[in-house]
This record gives structure tokens, sequence and C-alpha cells, in this order.
């Protein structure tokens, strides 16, 4: 299997329950793929974060808004993997409860990650609602 195979299985296996997790209303999955590492950022569609600590407390806000996550789904339109960095572009379709309330967003989102330590980790997301 190629690098980029590789990664790939892990943008649809990993990466997924991660973020399938995190609109369940647990970040912990999310927490386990993020870098450790600075630097690290989010750029959000609800909150943007600078460094470790900012990135934790939106987890945490994320995990106490969030809840039945009913689907989600990434249209992968570009990734690449050159030697331990790798970035996906896609659109991001989630159906979920945020506060409570039935939740359908449509994000761009574009994650950059780093190989640690032989294993893929997220170091910055931006994803922001696409308009209709």
């Amino acid at each position: 299997m190629s690098d980029r195979d590789d990664f790939l299985q892990w943008v649809s296996t990993t990466l997924h329950d991660a973020e399938v997790a995190l609109h369940n209303g647990d970040a912990n999955p999310r927490r386990a793929i993020w870098s450790r590492n600075e630097p690290v950022s989010i750029l959000g569609a609800f909150r943007n974060a600078y460094g470790l600590e900012e990135v934790e407390e939106t987890f945490r806000f994320l995990e106490n808004s969030f809840s039945n996550c009913t689907s989600r789904e990434l249209e992968l339109q570009a990734c690449d993997v050159i030697g331990d960095m790798a970035y996906t572009a896609g659109i991001e379709r989630i159906s979920f409860r945020r506060d409570g309330d039935p939740t359908n967003l449509t994000l761009r989102a574009t994650q950059v990650y780093r190989r640690e330590d032989g294993q893929w980790k997220v170091a910055h997301r931006h994803a922001d609602v696409v308009s209709v």
C-alpha cells in the first residue's frame, strides 16, 4: 500500500470515527488524533483556536454542545501526502444536534496533518459553512 493509500485509509476510518464521536458529544477520539506539538490551530465554523490550550477549550466547548450524530460524510476533493506532511480539502455533511436543536451542516473543510512517531496527527483545521 502506498503512503497516500495508507493515509486515505486512515482518513476514512480513524478520522471519520473521531468526527462522528465528536458530533455525538465525545471529543476523546478527536483529541487522540490531534497533535500535542505546537503549532496547532483551528479556524472553525463555530470557534477559532490557536495553540494547545485553546484547541482543548474548543474541544470541550464542542463536546458540550454536540450530540446525536446521525450522519457524517466527507466528499474529498483534494489531498496529498509529502513525506511526513499531508492535507485534505473537501465538503463535510453532518447531521447532529447542537444544544439540543437538530442541525444539518455543509462545511468546506481543509486540514493539515503531520506524521508523528509513525501516526497521523491533525495540526490545523479550517472549516466554514457553505452558503446555498
